[in-house]
Order: structure tokens, then C-alpha cells, then sequence
């Protein structure tokens, strides 16, 4: 039986809600402790050492904060690491990467309209471009470009998007976007697990042996933390992006991801300077509802390719396969009697004008490529069609596509 791709969805979906909780609770602790930073204020009786305090109410308590610029004098008895958020985030995001990206790479990773790439490539592409990322950012940071900070950041930017319009060279539209912010995120987990961390043990060594710690470990861990901070709301934008063919399915979607990266920047800049001064600069909005204009207008881009061009294509291995299997005739008269409407390149459903999540279903290609998600959303499960979109979506038809893909999954 074919019951594996249900298994196998619902580990999706576990890997997802895992890195969802966690990228919560690392963006959370992350924007709280910017913010607390930011609002620090000297006050006559702090303790020696002590750079400012804060006092906050929240939950019916009251709460009272005190930051050592370096360290305090002797080490506490009680120390809470903040770590595990971002390594947990990484990390289930990074499974979830290879179970959508590289096991479906045939599907959500690889293009064959814009590169001719075994799926072995496209995935060593995935991995390799993101460890590269890093190195080539943690090089510029140790370079003297560190002691010039705006230098630096704008030489990240370029970076992002040379980046950005690479991957939308090779990768479907989705896949693009989600390696763009997978890039991004790679290095914030690096950051921490390479620099802020260690930094933060050397500090504390240094007071358990009764040394007094250098400063100059919590400059780096503040700048490689700061970076974090305006680096953060594009990633969670690209992460969601796949949800959104306005954002992925238009030839400009490098420029589209490129352009978030600067309302990133307007936007933590309103709330960093308000933080600290309690009035934010309200230009920033404007400049973000700007950009906010540019990348609506940029996503009415149609694909270029038309139904003429994809039906010309040559099909896949992995498409040849299922047009091949029994039953597919059977079920591709079914996908266009009861998908196509919503699911073409150009909709012809009322109110539909770009397919749901970029999915086309007009050519034997196209059914042949999204299988395994017309068998879940259609097949196995009334997701799909909408209920009032059926037309002669019948339990018989469903019980057809299921036989179909059970069909050429069997062969294989």
C-alpha cells in the first residue's frame, strides 16, 4: 500500500510544527532581550559594574533588571543559557529542508525548465551554498571590515542578493525563496553556536578563575547578535513565502526576497530607536509601505512560460513514470475536469488569479509532477477540491487517482 506517503506527510508536518515552536521561542527571546538592552537606564545605586537597569511590569509582577557591560564581580550561582531556541530552530529546520527540498527535490526543489540538473546536484547545491554562506560572511566579520560596521551590512546585502537571484537561476520558484531564507537563518545559528557562545564562555571562565574578563568578548558577541536582529523578520517573511505564489511566482522573485531584506531593516530600526529613546522615526513606515507597493506591483508578473511551452517540454524521468502507470488517462481527465480551473496559468475561476501556491494542472506533465499532492489533497483526503468548486469530484474519481498513484509507485 501507498498509507507511506500519509505517514510520511504527517513527519512533515510534525518537523514544521517542531520548527515553528522553536523559531518562536528563539524570536521571542531574541527581539525581548534587544529591546531590554535598548531601554537600559544608569541609575545612582547599581552595583559596581553595572552598566543600567530596567524595571518592567508584566503578568501582575513586578521585575527589576540589571546588565553588567562585562561581567559582575564574582559568578552567579545561577545562570541561564539561551541556546537552545536557536540551535532547535536550526536544526528542525534543517530536517525540514531535507524531507521537503531533497527527498521531494524532484517536485519543490529542481526546475527543468531553467537548469538541467540530476536531483543529486540541486541537493549538493542546497547544502554546499549554505555552508559556504557562512564562511564567506564569518571572514568579513573577522576582516578589518568589523571595525566598519554600515560597510559591512551593506556588503551582507549584496551578498543576499547575488544570492537570491543564484538560486532563483536554478530552483523552482518556492524553493528559491526557502533556500534564501535558509541561507540567512544558517548564519544567525552560526553566529550563536560559533561566536556568541563561546565568547559567553570565555567570559565566564575568566570569572571562575577569578580573572577579570575581557571586554572584547561581548563587543563580538554584541555585533554578531545585532546582525541577528535585523536579519530575523526577512527570514520568517521567506519561510512563510512558500504559502504565497505572489511572493515565488514571478520571474522577479529575487528582487521581491532582495527588497523584504531593506523592510527588515526600516522596520527594527522604528523599534530599536524606539526602545531606546521611546519615539520612533516614523519615516521608516513610509519607506516600508514603499517597498511593501514596489513588491505587489513586482508579484503581478506573470510566469513567462504558457501551457504551449510546458505541453513542448520534455517530461522527467520522475513524470514519465506516473504518465506511464494504469490509470493515469483516467485521472488525468479527472484533474482537469475538477483542478484545472484554479490550477492553471491562467485561472479562469472567479476571483482566482494566479494558481493556489503556484501548483499548475493543465499538461500530463504537470499531473505527473504534483502526484503524491493530488493522492493526499484529492485523493486520500476531501481537501481538495474546494466543496463548493466540485464539479464531479465523485468517491469514484478519488478512488481512482489513489489507484493511479498506487499504480506507478508499485512499478517503480
Amino acid at each position: 500500500m501507498y498509507d507511506f506517503a500519509i505517514m510520511w506527510d504527517w513527519f512533515a508536518f510534525s518537523m514544521r510544527w517542531l520548527h515553528v515552536i522553536t523559531a518562536m521561542a528563539w524570536i521571542g527571546a531574541s527581539f525581548y532581550f534587544i529591546a531590554l538592552d535598548l531601554m537600559l537606564k544608569p541609575a545612582e545605586d547599581m552595583p559596581e559594574g553595572a552598566y543600567g537597569e530596567e524595571w518592567e511590569v508584566h503578568g501582575g509582577g513586578f521585575y527589576h533588571t540589571t546588565k553588567y557591560l562585562v561581567a559582575p564581580a564574582r559568578m552567579p550561582e545561577h545562570l541561564t543559557w539561551h541556546k537552545w531556541q536557536s540551535y532547535t530552530t536550526w536544526l528542525s529546520g534543517a530536517g525540514l529542508l531535507m524531507i521537503i527540498y531533497w527527498v521531494g527535490g524532484e517536485l519543490f526543489l529542481l526546475d527543468p525548465t531553467k537548469a538541467d540538473l540530476a536531483l543529486w546536484q540541486g541537493i549538493l547545491i542546497s547544502g554546499g551554498s549554505l555552508t559556504l554562506g557562512w564562511l564567506a560572511y564569518d571572514f568579513m566579520c573577522k576582516s578589518k571590515l568589523s571595525e566598519k560596521p554600515t560597510i559591512l551590512m551593506l556588503l551582507l546585502f549584496v551578498i543576499l542578493v547575488v544570492m537570491s537571484w543564484g538560486y532563483n537561476q536554478i530552483f523552482t520558484g518556492r524553493a528559491a525563496l526557502l533556500h534564501l531564507g535558509a541561507f540567512t537563518a544558517t548564519i544567525m545559528t552560526a553566529n550563536v553556536f560559533f561566536q556568541i557562545m563561546p565568547n559567553q564562555r570565555i567570559v565566564v571562565e575568566d570569572l571562575k578563575a577569578g580573572r577579570t574578563p575581557d571586554a572584547k568578548y561581548g563587543k563580538i558577541a554584541k555585533v554578531r547578535s545585532t546582525h541577528n536582529n535585523y536579519l530575523t523578520l526577512p527570514v520568517v517573511f521567506l519561510m512563510l513565502s512558500n504559502h504565497y505564489p505572489l511572493a515565488f511566482g514571478t520571474q522577479y522573485a529575487w528582487i521581491i526576497a532582495s527588497l523584504i531584506f531593506l523592510t527588515g531593516v526600516t522596520i527594527r530600526h522604528y523599534f530599536n530607536t524606539m526602545h531606546k529613546t521611546g519615539t520612533g522615526p516614523h519615516w521608516t513606515w513610509a519607506v516600508t509601505v514603499i517597498l511593501m507597493i514596489v513588491i505587489a506591483w513586482l508579484s503581478s508578473v506573470r510566469p513567462t512560460i504558457t501551457v504551449e511551452d510546458a505541453e513542448a517540454r520534455d517530461l522527467t524521468s520522475y513524470e514519465q513514470r506516473f504518465v506511464a502507470a494504469e490509470g493515469f488517462d483516467d485521472a488525468y481527465d479527472i484533474v482537469l475536469g475538477n483542478c484545472s480551473m484554479c490550477h492553471a496559468r491562467e485561472p479562469f475561476w472567479d476571483g482566482i488569479r494566479w494558481a493556489p501556491k503556484g501548483v499548475f494542472l493543465e499538461t500530463q506533465g504537470d499531473v505527473a509532477r504534483h502526484a503524491d499532492q493530488i493522492y493526499l489533497h484529492a485523493g486520500v483526503s476531501h481537501a481538495m477540491p474546494p466543496p463548493n468548486a466540485i464539479a464531479t469530484m465523485t468517491p469514484e474519481n478519488r478512488e481512482k487517482i489513489i489507484a493511479w498513484v498506487r499504480n506507478a509507485r508499485a512499478e517503480k
